[in-house]
């Protein structure tokens, strides 16, 4: 079995690099901030709740989300880098009186118990060693009445290739997802209550393509950058390859899930 703290580890230094940022864009997550909107919409988000973003990435979603529905946020990330490069855009934003970063392990929220209103969490539930341990936590903050709203990678893990199911599919948000009733059923057993379920598969195909049209245009104007972030674009195209045929054969997806926490 994968060591947790090595995935912890690998992931927060993963995803506060500049090679993930210059792959993804400003969203870390298929569907981009569209589907973030598409989500927030789902909880029914209104002026003056408190949010939780889990995994806040470099805090574009949290960012987005208290401008349009005038809400505090607080973010929560493994990263030093990230928290620091989330505070500094809230600052630049002039939301750093609504909107705050902290570090902070899901499995072991820096929060107090029913102290937020919502709780998001975009394409990284998959990526917790410890799945149930977070979605406790997620009810823990969560007041009576408040919403879970999750989107994720899904993944009939029996049937991903080899190339899914490293270390570094891991970290990608491959090798550890699951089926949406399997994500449904952890909210579940954590006293969540599963209202909605969405698919939106083609999603992940459009972000595998982002890729490989990006690293292409890397190896042709800056492989030098491309070898110096540790790319090796002979070991690349297999796995993104590998990825594209689970998608089309309906072993990979993405879905949206929404909960509420019984009043």
């Amino acid at each position: 079995m994968t060591n947790p703290g090595e995935v912890k580890a690998c992931c927060a230094t993963a995803y506060s690099s500049d090679l993930v940022a210059l792959l993804l864009g400003d969203s870390y997550h298929p569907g981009g901030l569209t589907l973030t909107r598409r989500l927030t919409a789902a909880m029914a988000l209104s002026g003056g709740q408190s949010v939780l973003d889990v995994a806040s990435g470099r805090g574009t979603s949290a960012l987005t989300i208290a401008h349009q529905y005038d809400v505090t946020v607080t973010g929560v990330d493994l990263s030093p880098a990230n928290v620091a490069l989330s505070n500094g855009a809230a600052q630049a934003g002039g939301l750093s009186d609504r909107v705050g970063f902290q570090l902070g392990d899901a499995e072991k929220l820096p929060v107090p118990d029913e102290s937020v209103d919502a709780v998001l969490c975009e394409c990284a539930l998959c990526t917790f060693p410890g799945k149930p341990a977070a979605a406790r936590e997620f009810a823990r903050v969560l007041r009576p009445g408040g919403r879970v709203g999750i989107t994720d990678v899904t993944a009939d893990r029996d049937l991903l290739p080899p190339e899914l199911t490293t270390l570094a599919a891991w970290i990608a948000c491959v090798a550890d997802a699951r089926p949406a009733t399997e994500y449904a059923d952890i909210l579940a057993d954590a006293g969540l209550r599963v209202t909605q379920i969405e698919h939106h598969d083609a999603t992940i195909g459009r972000m595998i393509d982002q890729i490989e049209a990006r690293l292409q245009f890397l190896r042709l104007t800056s492989r030098p950058k491309l070898e110096a972030y540790g790319v090796d674009l002979d070991r690349t195209e297999p796995v993104l390859g590998a990825a594209r045929a689970a998608v089309a054969d309906g072993i990979l997806g993405y879905a949206l899930l929404v909960a509420d926490k019984p009043a």
